[in-house]
C-alpha cells in the first residue's frame, strides 16, 4: 500500500512540474504585438537642449576688509571696527539683514627675514567677508561704493541672477523636450523608423542647468557716481537626455 502511495506522489509531483514548466515556456516566449505583425522594437535616444535668455533681477557681490597688525589682537580689534562701519553702509543703503552673511573669517602671520637671512618681524593679517546680496540692481554700484567708503578694501565676485528661476527652468524643460523630438525624428526619417512614444527622459548630469553671461568681475572705479556694473543678459541652459521607441 506504501508503495502505491508513493508512486502515486510521484506521478503527481512529475505532473505539477510538467505544467509548471508549461507555463514558464509559454510566458517567456509570448509574442509581443510587434512581433506578431513582423516588426522590431528599437529605440533612438538624443540629447535635448533648452536655452531661455532672461534679464537678472539680483546680484551678489562678496566684501570684506584685510588688516594687517603687529598682533593678532590688534589687527582683529581694527578689522572689527571696519566691518561695522561697512555693515551699517550697507543697510544704509537699504540691504537686508537677511542679505547678508559672513562667508570667511580668517587670520594667519606674515614673516619678513633680514638681509642676512635671520626672521625679522611677525606681521599678522586678519580678514572678514561676507556675501552681500542686492535686490535692487539700479544701485549696485551705489551700494559697492559706499561699502568701500566704509572702508572696505576687498569686493570681488559680482555675478547676476534670478530671485525666482522655476518659471525660466520650466521653459528651458520645455524647448529641450522640443529639440530632442526634432533630432529624434530627423535620425528617424535617415534611417527609415516610425518615431514612437518617449521611453525615458533624464536630466543630462553636469548639465542639469547652469547661467552663462552677465558680468562676474566688475571694474570698480571712484566714489560717489557708483561704480559701472553692467548686468547684461543671462542665458540659461538645460539638457535632457530623452530614449524614443521606434517601429521597422
Amino acid at each position: 500500500m506504501n508503495n502505491r502511495r508513493s508512486i502515486v506522489a510521484a506521478a503527481g509531483a512529475v505532473a505539477l512540474l510538467l505544467v509548471g514548466a508549461f507555463v514558464v515556456a509559454h510566458v517567456g516566449f509570448a509574442p509581443t504585438v510587434a512581433q506578431a505583425q513582423g516588426e522590431t522594437q528599437s529605440t533612438i535616444t538624443v540629447i535635448g537642449e533648452g536655452t531661455v535668455k532672461i534679464k537678472p533681477d539680483m546680484a551678489q557681490a562678496t566684501v570684506g576688509v584685510e588688516i594687517v597688525g603687529p598682533t593678532v589682537k590688534e589687527a582683529s580689534a581694527e578689522a572689527d571696527v571696519v566691518m561695522n562701519a561697512v555693515f551699517q553702509a550697507l543697510e544704509g543703503q537699504g540691504v537686508a539683514e537677511k542679505d547678508m552673511q559672513t562667508s570667511n573669517f580668517s587670520v594667519w602671520t606674515d614673516q619678513t627675514y633680514k638681509p642676512d637671512g635671520s626672521p625679522g618681524e611677525v606681521a599678522y593679517r586678519v580678514s572678514n567677508q561676507v556675501n552681500v546680496t542686492i535686490r535692487d540692481l539700479d544701485k549696485v554700484g551705489d551700494i559697492l561704493d559706499a561699502a568701500m567708503e566704509a572702508g572696505a578694501n576687498s569686493i570681488y565676485g559680482v555675478s547676476f541672477s534670478l530671485s525666482d528661476p522655476e518659471e525660466v527652468e520650466s521653459e528651458a524643460r520645455a524647448k529641450a523636450v522640443d529639440d530632442a523630438r526634432a533630432k529624434a525624428q530627423e535620425l528617424a526619417q535617415l534611417t527609415n523608423l516610425q518615431l514612437g512614444m518617449v521611453v525615458s527622459v533624464s536630466a543630462v548630469i553636469g548639465a542639469g542647468g547652469y547661467y552663462a553671461g552677465g558680468v562676474r568681475e566688475a571694474a570698480l572705479q571712484g566714489f560717489g557716481g557708483g561704480a559701472p556694473i553692467m548686468p547684461g543678459e543671462l542665458e540659461f541652459t538645460l539638457q535632457l537626455q530623452i530614449v524614443f521607441g521606434t517601429v521597422q
